[in-house]
């Protein structure tokens, strides 16, 4: 039995891009050899750092990392479980700074700590310290946070986006494996090219997967148009705080902004040529509201003729200016999707808020137009609430088409 899972191991670990079967927690096992053999093919000797504490969604992590040494190992990446969070957190932060001194043995070090929503909180005071220090030029560093949003095995239901939002982290919100895989490897691009550590939030319906993916080609990174400072943005030694921060605020965040236009973590799903509907949604509820059209009957031709236009974020802090103006362009109305607090929400509104009254779409999210509550900000949300909601607001928007829908999908007539 042992010998099988090993050779089981052995097919889902090697290089290539077919399609295997994986769990959430193998899928990152795999985006840390997609990003040794990345960097491999670009020439780079460098190695890996793995660090974090166990529990649950993320609970089991350990034990894939221990399955996969040998693979691990071959790859020079090595993984150290922590005494504690934030432990964890300053020996990623460590991972940085091997550059800084004479006699490191490898061009860079990439890290990826772990944990879940508490661990999150507990790490705030290294999370600021380390990533207002910057990463290193050919190391960079994910945070994968475990976000329990129904408090399954969590003493309170958790939301981590505000704790790296305080903390400057930008934050990465994939929607499935395939995208966690995506992202991830252009996550750690992200993190070399603007120096900044990065977020990558999973919550239980990640971890808890299994699904067939395909092991995406190595992404071409494109280097946006932007000018850094004459230093960089890496971490160096000495650097006085106030300089860390000035150049956080004023080239970090700035050039991680440019990086996601490049790159597309944000991008169009569906459009239509006399848009009325805009549907903005990130992570696991952007797969609610793909099921929830489907439930509606609502394909890509009936969408466009509806005035329907989807929009997936990738990167969910900081939004990104341009991409979503260009997107609520000549939309009536907004509507977001996001599970707990607002975060792209408040963003949203904050962005489009000085625009003329004619250009400036209404925004429904966690409240309707009349202060009502709409999109909950404590419940679960599924398929068949989500497309209650947008049935809702096609029926305001597109009466005459909309009522069958509504009908169809509360059970009225």
């Amino acid at each position: 039995m042992r010998l099988r899972q090993i050779e089981g191991l052995d097919q889902r670990y090697r290089s290539g891009t077919e399609s295997f079967y994986l769990t959430g927690l193998q899928a990152l096992v795999k985006l840390l050899l997609l990003q040794s053999e990345s960097d491999a093919r670009a020439g780079l000797a460098t190695a890996g750092f793995v660090s974090g504490y166990r529990g649950s969604p993320l609970a089991g992590l350990d034990r894939e990392l221990w399955r996969a040494k040998p693979f691990l190992e071959q790859a020079r990446i090595h993984f150290q479980p922590g005494l504690n969070e934030d432990l964890a957190a300053t020996s990623i932060w460590g991972t940085q700074q091997v550059n800084l001194f004479p006699g490191g043995r490898y061009d860079g070090v990439f890290g990826l700590w772990y944990g879940k929503g508490p661990g999150v909180d507990r790490s705030g005071d290294v999370f600021k310290h380390a990533n207002t220090a910057g990463t290193a030029r050919h190391g960079g560093v994910l945070v994968v946070a475990g976000d329990d949003h129904i408090c399954k095995s969590s003493t309170l239901p958790h939301q981590s986006e505000y704790s790296f939002m305080d903390a400057r982290i930008p934050v990465l919100n994939p929607s499935d494996l395939g995208d966690l895989l995506e992202l991830g490897l252009k996550g750690y691009a992200l993190s070399r090219y603007s120096g900044c550590w990065i977020a990558l939030k999973l919550t239980e319906e990640h971890a808890d997967a299994a699904q067939t993916v395909r092991i995406p080609d190595i992404p071409r990174i494109v280097l946006p148009e932007f000018r850094l400072p004459s230093g960089g943005v890496h971490i160096r030694w000495p650097d006085a705080p106030v300089d860390q921060e000035i150049r956080l605020h004023n080239h970090k965040i700035p050039a991680a902004l440019a990086f996601t236009r490049a790159n597309g973590l944000n991008r169009l799903a569906m459009d239509s040529p006399n848009p009325r509907l805009g549907i903005v949604s990130a992570g696991k509820a952007y797969l609610d509201v793909r099921q929830a059209l489907d439930e509606l009957g609502i394909d890509r031709r009936r969408a466009s003729h509806l005035g329907i236009r989807v929009f997936k974020v990738g990167m969910s802090w900081p939004l990104e200016r341009e991409q979503l103006g260009e997107f609520a362009s000549g939309i009536e109305e907004v509507l977001v999707i996001e599970e707990k607090r607002g975060v792209i929400e408040d963003q949203l509104k904050q962005q489009l808020y000085n625009r003329n009254g004619a250009e400036r779409p209404r925004i429904i999210g966690k409240h309707d137009e009349h202060g009502n509550a709409f999109m909950s900000a404590v419940d679960e949300f599924t398929p068949a609430s989500v497309a209650a909601a947008i049935a809702r607001r096609l029926l305001r928007l597109v009466p005459d088409e909309a009522v069958s829908l509504y009908a169809d999908i509360t059970g009225s007539d």
